[in-house]
């Protein structure tokens, strides 16, 4: 997310002993080696921050347990293309994975492919299942079942130029109406300078336009899964949404996904950008970045439902359902997120962790913005843990969702390109019951 610091020293694992004791107490207890004990343990995961941090804990527990962890990392596509061929053959060679719950979860559910880790993450109190947010460990459950530990997050938030705001006596917004207002203030289309910056793009901007919805009050589909984009909350966010990038946004907003609103906002000319707090980085940098010395964060702004942003689980850690090494398996996965490895992550390797006992740390959020932190600190139970359409075939799904955006920002008719969208969606929906 942000410079990475120093490796960290090693940090406490459970004795060897005590690994194999506590795996021959469970009945059917995985075997390695014919001799009862396990010896490695294959992990496969994206590129990413965790990833990196996870190779000096691996090395850490390998030394100390004499456990090898055999970590393959992957870009996020070929990672989802490499499990679903090992999975569907159901090979034993991968023990761990960590995966996009929001794109594969419920294919991967459905198939039979992931290890219920519901007792698991309930069994241990010292290690402490309910300090990790609420809305992370919503996003890893899917009927009643926990299918994962989170290891990353990632909200919605308001990015601002202080500077611009200040000089007009306009504070950061705590409304939807206080950002609209503040983006008609400071919009200068004439110079070249807009007063948001957003994705607008049909299917990139389906995952932001979600905080919209939640705060208006509704939700891309019902308690049933049936599909509610017509519904006058949702109608009323859509509008919401597109007229923000029709009056105060940069022309061709609609063909704008993240990479281009975001570098518009990082070249100055944009009051607003809303997007992920994962894109900080963008604007800190200086070599990309002329927005360093000016740029601010404030919390996904109150709708009339109140402010409720996602946030979300970019990965998260689960068991394959063909290891024969699962408790063993579980075990790591307990020491690598412990509330220990886990504060580390976030201080050594600038991981945005799930757990909050790291983000009230202090010392461990030191090379974070403040007001970035102070905005993950206070999270609690208004992040939505989801930010798009729950169904396997969620690429088609947010295909037809963001739709009556495009009619919105073209000045069209919502309420008829959201009815019809609802249809199709609908459509998408009851053909996977």
């Amino acid at each position: 997310m942000f410079s990475r610091k120093a490796q960290r020293s090693a940090l406490a694992v459970p004795a060897i002993g005590a690994l194999v004791i506590g795996l021959a107490a469970c009945s059917g207890a995985p075997a390695d080696a014919g001799d009862g004990e396990v010896t490695e343990l294959t992990i496969i995961a994206a590129n990413s921050p965790w990833t990196e941090g996870l190779k000096t804990l691996a090395s850490t527990y390998e030394d100390e347990t004499g456990i090898k962890i055999n970590i393959e990392a992957y870009g996020n596509e070929q990672l989802n293309d490499t499990l679903k061929v090992k999975l569907n053959a159901q090979s034993d060679d991968v023990d761990i994975f960590a995966y996009q719950v929001q794109d594969v979860m419920r294919e991967f559910s459905r198939n039979g492919w992931l290890t219920d880790m519901t007792d698991y993450v309930e069994s241990d109190a010292e290690w402490d299942w309910e300090d990790f947010q609420p809305a992370a460990r919503e996003a890893v459950q899917l009927d009643g079942a926990v299918y994962g530990v989170p290891v990353m997050t990632e909200r919605h938030v308001v990015y601002y130029r202080s500077d611009l705001l200040e000089a007009a006596g306009i504070q950061p917004p705590e409304t939807l109406d206080d950002l609209e207002a503040a983006a008609k203030a400071l919009n200068d289309p004439e110079n070249g300078f807009y007063g948001i910056a957003m994705r607008g793009a049909r299917v990139p901007l389906v995952t932001q336009l979600s905080s919209f919805i939640y705060s208006f009050g509704g939700d891309f589909q019902d308690e049933d899964g049936n599909a509610t984009i017509d519904s006058p909350e949702a109608v009323e966010a859509i509008e919401f949404y597109g007229d923000l990038l029709k009056n105060y946004g940069p022309p061709g907003a609609s063909n704008m996904g993240w990479v281009e609103a975001s570098a518009i906002f990082a070249q100055g000319n944009a009051a607003f950008y809303l997007d992920a707090d994962s894109q900080a980085y963008t604007f800190l940098d200086e070599s990309n970045s002329a927005v360093v010395d000016s740029v601010a964060f404030a919390r996904f702004p109150e709708g009339p439902a109140g402010s409720k942003f996602y946030n979300i689980v970019p990965q998260t850690v689960g068991i394959s359902a063909f290891s024969k090494k699962q408790d063993a398996a579980w075990e790591f996965i307990k020491w690598v997120t412990n509330e220990e490895n886990t504060t580390a992550m976030l201080a050594d390797d600038t991981v945005p962790v799930a757990r909050q006992s790291a983000w009230d740390d202090d010392a461990a959020t030191a090379s974070f913005p403040a007001g970035l932190v102070e905005i993950i600190r206070n999270v609690g139970e208004d992040g939505v843990g989801h930010d798009r359409p729950q169904l396997e075939q969620v690429a088609a799904a947010r295909e037809i969702v963001g739709g009556p955006v495009i009619t919105a920002i073209e000045g069209g008719d919502v309420e008829s390109a959201a009815e019809s969208a609802n249809t199709a969606f609908q459509d998408l929906v009851d053909s996977e019951k």
